[in-house]
């Protein structure tokens, strides 16, 4: 489990948010989001903003995200 001053430090990177606990919430989310272990939906309510706008942030931050499962997504690069 990662220190308590790493996610801190990482946290203050992201410009993005005012708060510590904003940064380390939209961290935790990226990492559900991106394991599928929770849905954008509940990512927004986490983050208390609407999906369109994690779904911005994410793509602005280059982050590749989909709701379609790796075989979904191989089915639709081949169509």
């Amino acid at each position: 489990m990662m220190n308590r001053t790493i996610t801190e430090t990482i946290a203050a990177e992201l410009q993005i948010f005012k708060t510590v606990n904003q940064k380390e919430n939209f961290l935790f989310i990226i990492g559900a989001l991106l394991t599928q272990v929770i849905s954008i939906q509940k990512a927004a309510e986490v983050m208390e903003m609407e999906p369109e706008m994690i779904l911005q942030l994410l793509e602005l931050m280059g982050i590749e995200f989909s709701y379609l499962s790796e075989d979904d997504i191989s089915i639709e690069r081949n169509w």
